[in-house]
């Protein structure tokens, strides 16, 4: 290893915790850790640019082909671990995760979609013979698919799409259409030229009726030559802002036929005779669905480590003006603006990991619950993956660019890692549901839990809705995490109170429902927001408490200042909507800004050894700015010496254009 930058070392030289011990915490036991870096370990020996230069200067096509290069190899791991009994179906979402976050393709991976969506939409909407017959296939990658749902002219309103599946019992066949370009379907990752299935949502129609929309498995390309088979149209959707390495497609439908066991009947069925069985409770497709959030919030995590590191160790090499006269160079870091930029990046990283893992839980109960015929948490569940897929890519997207602004004219370079970052998490914003849609049903849950806050037994992400209207629930404000977390508690229920009020007010005034709710989304959105923030930070804070009981002194002083800066940042953020619900004075606000500065501070001596304790090995991280060794010149320069323009010392446009233009000739 080349030799280690002399104010990185110094920074490591005065951690205060083992990094060791925080790396197993986050990874969740010295087996899982051990587990990640063999895994990673194989693939960084097995996969390497396909090209010899920089992705960023292939074409499109070029970049798909590594990524497909690549993919292949990353994804063979899975199936060698399923061989050899490492892994099954039931544990795949820590296997895929990790092997995504450790995937050489920085830009996606255009097999992604198969395991995120393709075989959870199986498994949730599929009969038990439908999974035996597709998920082995699957499993093994012998077929691969993709989950096509959005249309060119139809994205969040589902309701609205245009593919049809009609049934036709003569041939005990459905036919697929897509009667329109905009009912053409387009976004789905891997379409254009990877998958040769996919699961298709469309309109059912059967007996003349229409019964909405159900998912049906189609075979898109012949499984020997690849060729689309007839009636179908489909290719690569174009160049993107981000994940270019990732072939979005279009579909095209004509008259396709596939068989009548392709609808996916866990729930509702066709059968023989066109006789539709509607599904007990239309809402246990959902499923698929919060599976998919809970796989981004662990994306967002991984994203966010790695801006966290780059931003960090650069902040920690990068000398510039003078604090003192006569003084060095300060370390950039050593800011305290240059702190605030960054600093709250690593405290949302664990913030949304502990969150992510609580989320994953809740979905593994409540998917037990429905085994058992018990729908009751549903509700609570979807609203739930709706506001925290909606915040954390949010809150994401802002850290990712804190963290590229906070390395200057540098961390806009392609070689930093950032910008393709932020094009990846941007991206995450939007697909799988909008943001702001996913707070509007998370709204309309917690409106019809107002609604009956005083009658009906409230879910457990919701009791505190009851509790804050108990009298005396936050008497005087003190600048401690709990009152934060109460002063949150109150902003959420006061915003939800309000919201209810104002739509109950439009409608009494003659307003229609539909109306009402327009004219008061702004107010519901706000009010979602503030519900998940009162899960994150309260899940935040309960969770490292339970932490706290396992771990060295040391550590435990650490982690309990990345909760406090959290918080107070957040609270700091939100101080509107404190001294609009909460007994916040002004007096503790100017001290908790001074308790915010502090915390900063006492973070310091500590920042480089919590950004290594994310354990992200250079060549996952791929950036110039983060190498562990800190040779951020040396790398940037070693990175602009591959640009094909400087493969020769002249380029041909100065004799064919630059010069006969300079002479006037042209």
């Amino acid at each position: 290893m080349a030799k280690i930058n002399e104010d990185l070392q110094r920074e490591r030289d005065k951690c205060t915790f083992k990094i060791a011990e925080l790396t197993t915490l986050i990874d969740g036991g010295r087996d899982r850790t051990d587990a990640r870096r063999e895994r990673e370990k194989v693939l960084l020996s097995r996969t390497k640019d396909l090209h010899g230069v920089p992705e960023e200067y292939l074409s499109h096509k070029e970049k798909y082909e590594s990524a497909i290069k690549n993919s292949v190899i990353l994804f063979g791991i899975v199936r060698q671990m399923q061989e050899e009994g490492k892994t099954s179906v039931t544990d795949y979402r820590d296997v895929i995760t990790s092997l995504l976050a450790s995937a050489q393709t920085r830009d996606g991976s255009p097999m992604g979609v198969h395991y995120i969506m393709f075989m959870p939409a199986i498994l949730n909407q599929g009969t038990e013979e439908q999974q035996a017959q597709w998920m082995p296939r699957a499993w093994n990658s012998s077929i691969i698919g993709t989950y096509a749902q959005t249309e060119l002219g139809h994205g969040t309103f589902i309701r609205g799409l245009e593919t049809t599946a009609t049934y036709d019992p003569s041939t005990k066949e459905f036919v697929l259409n897509t009667p329109t370009l905009t009912s053409y379907k387009w976004w789905p990752g891997g379409l254009g030229h990877t998958v040769n299935y996919c699961i298709v949502v469309a309109q059912l129609y059967s007996k003349g009726q229409c019964h909405g929309i159900h998912s049906f498995i189609l075979q898109v390309r012949d499984e020997e030559t690849h060729a689309p088979l007839p009636g179908i149209k489909v290719g690569d959707i174009g160049a993107k802002l981000g994940l270019n390495s990732v072939d979005n497609g279009f579909l095209g439908l004509d008259n396709v036929r596939i068989p009548r066991n392709h609808m996916l009947m866990k729930h509702a069925q066709v059968l023989e005779d066109g006789t539709y069985v509607k599904s007990k409770n239309s809402k246990l497709n959902y499923g698929a669905m919060v599976f998919v959030r809970v796989v981004i919030v662990f994306d967002m995590v991984n994203y966010l480590s790695k801006a966290s590191t780059i931003a960090v160790r650069y902040s920690a090499v990068r000398r510039q003006c003078h604090m003192k006269e006569g003084a060095p160079e300060t370390q950039i870091l050593d800011y305290l603006t240059q702190q605030h930029k960054v600093f709250i990046s690593i405290a949302t990283t664990h913030a949304l990991r502990v969150t992510a893992n609580k989320l994953w839980d809740t979905f593994n109960a409540v998917t037990e619950e429905l085994g058992g015929g018990n729908l009751n948490r549903l509700p609570e569940l979807h609203a739930l993956a709706c506001c925290l897929k909606a915040v954390s890519t949010a809150d994401t997207a802002n850290c990712v660019e804190r963290c590229r602004l906070a390395c200057g004219g540098h961390g806009y370079m392609q070689s930093s890692n950032l910008p393709l970052t932020y094009g990846l998490v941007t991206a995450a914003c939007t697909y799988e549901g909008e943001n702001t849609v996913l707070l509007l049903q998370t709204a309309r849950f917690l409106v019809k839990t107002w609604q009956n806050v005083d009658t009906a037994k409230l879910t457990p992400t919701v009791e505190y809705l009851k509790i804050t209207r108990s009298k005396g629930f936050i008497d005087k404000w003190q600048n401690s995490i709990e009152c934060i977390i109460k002063g949150f508690q109150i902003v959420a229920m006061g915003k939800i109170s309000s919201s209810v009020d104002h739509m109950q007010q439009r409608i009494s005034n003659g307003m229609a429902l539909e109306d009402a709710w327009n004219m008061t989304s702004v107010q519901l959105v706000s009010a979602a927001e503030a519900h998940c923030r009162v899960i994150i930070m309260s899940t935040f804070y309960e969770e490292i408490n339970k932490a706290m009981a396992t771990v060295s002194p040391e550590l435990r002083k650490v982690l309990q200042k990345l909760v406090e800066l959290y918080c107070v940042y957040w609270a700091l953020e939100k101080v509107g909507d404190l001294l609009q619900y909460a007994p916040i004075a002004q007096s503790d606000i100017r001290d908790m800004k001074s308790w915010y500065e502090d915390i900063l501070v006492e973070l310091r001596p500590n920042a480089v050894a919590l950004v290594d304790a994310f354990d992200i090995r250079d060549g996952i991280l791929h950036s110039t700015l983060g190498a562990y060794d800190g040779r951020v010149y040396e790398r940037l320069m070693e990175e602009a010496l591959k640009s094909p323009l400087n493969g020769e010392p002249v380029n041909q446009s100065f004799h064919k254009y630059l010069k006969p233009f300079m002479q006037g000739k042209l």
